[in-house]
């Protein structure tokens, strides 16, 4: 069998100036903040798996809106060969209700406030920062 990319969905939602984001608890990128998502299931639109995982991940309810955009995570061995590759796409969600409780693969799930993303006081995985503002913008 040939190695596919994934696809997977990401739940963007910034609620009064503040961004909610989940501590991931597997690789990669344990331990580090992003936004909550994985994988699409068979038969799933990416705005559906974006909803679901928000919820699995983290308790809370929204409405997607609209994609933001799309990027290529690849990670590689030593050899360069590819090991993980994933399509990742952002999807704006308008909060709905809920506080935020870890759940799925989660280890923490909470609000923070943007500033504190800009400034860089918060773990990140990579390109969050960049799919804030992308929200931001498009909010």
């Amino acid at each position: 069998m040939t190695a596919q990319p994934r696809i997977g969905a990401l739940a963007v939602v910034i609620h009064e100036g503040q961004v909610l984001l989940a501590q991931r608890g597997k690789d990669p990128g344990r331990g580090l903040w992003g936004f909550p998502g994985g994988h699409v299931e068979w038969g799933e639109t990416v705005r559906d798996a974006a909803l679901r995982e928000l919820h699995e991940e983290t308790a809370i309810e929204a409405r997607a809106q609209r994609y933001l955009t799309h990027f290529d995570l690849i990670h590689r061995d030593d050899a360069g060969q590819a090991v993980v590759h994933y399509l990742l796409v952002g999807v704006l969600c308008r909060y709905q209700a809920g506080a935020p409780q870890a759940g799925d693969d989660a280890m923490d799930a909470r609000w923070f406030p943007i500033d504190h993303v800009r400034e860089g006081t918060v773990p990140l995985i990579d390109r969050v920062s960049e799919l804030m503002e992308i929200a931001l913008s498009a909010s």
